[in-house]
């Protein structure tokens, strides 16, 4: 048996780059890369009896995916290594409560409530979703600071005062009805 890293870290990058918001619906073990695809998306629902963590200590392989840096990231080096050291899985409703996930969602609902937030994104101003994944990605990969934000923000909001969806948006708010996007 080979390590896969080699194959699946372009995929990984593929995905976190992806030009649309990706949506992940998780319902069983995440570990390994199942955890790294998670973390590769933009929204993730979790089921309540999900189990997330890396039980590779087991087997005398550690955590890869990119799992050590949403781990240290979110629950800071101790719990990260508590969680590796001792393969202790948590659940859907932990992760979620640790600030690794979206929202949890009880098992029988988790896959239609993230088709149905896939679609409703789908159908949403698209343009400014993808500015704001971009935004989301550059503060969280160069650590922004506050007033850096704040200045890649009037840049991209300037840039999309130029498009048919925000015009369409302000539009439809002064006119109290919904919104008609369509990606421009």
């Amino acid at each position: 048996m080979g390590y896969l890293g080699g194959l699946v870290t372009p995929l990984l990058q593929r995905m976190a780059r992806f030009p649309a918001p990706t949506f992940a619906a998780a319902h069983g073990a995440c570990l390994g890369v199942g955890l790294g695809l998670l973390i590769a998306t933009d929204v993730v629902y979790v089921a309540e009896s999900a189990k997330i963590g890396s039980p590779f200590a087991a087997l005398g392989a550690t955590l890869d995916s990119g799992g050590h840096a949403l781990f240290v990231d979110r629950l800071g080096a101790h719990k990260t290594l508590d969680l590796i050291y001792t393969g202790r899985l948590m659940s859907g409703t932990e992760a979620v409560a640790s600030g690794l996930f979206s929202r949890v969602l009880p098992d029988d609902e988790v896959l239609q409530t993230t088709t149905d937030a896939a679609a409703t994104a789908a159908n949403g101003a698209t343009a400014a979703f993808l500015a704001s994944k971009q935004l989301v990605s550059r503060i969280r990969d160069e650590r922004l600071a506050l007033w850096e934000s704040i200045e890649v923000e009037n840049t991209a909001q300037a840039a999309l005062c130029d498009t048919d969806d925000y015009r369409e948006g302000f539009a439809a708010f002064q006119e109290k009805r919904k919104p008609e996007f369509h990606g421009r």
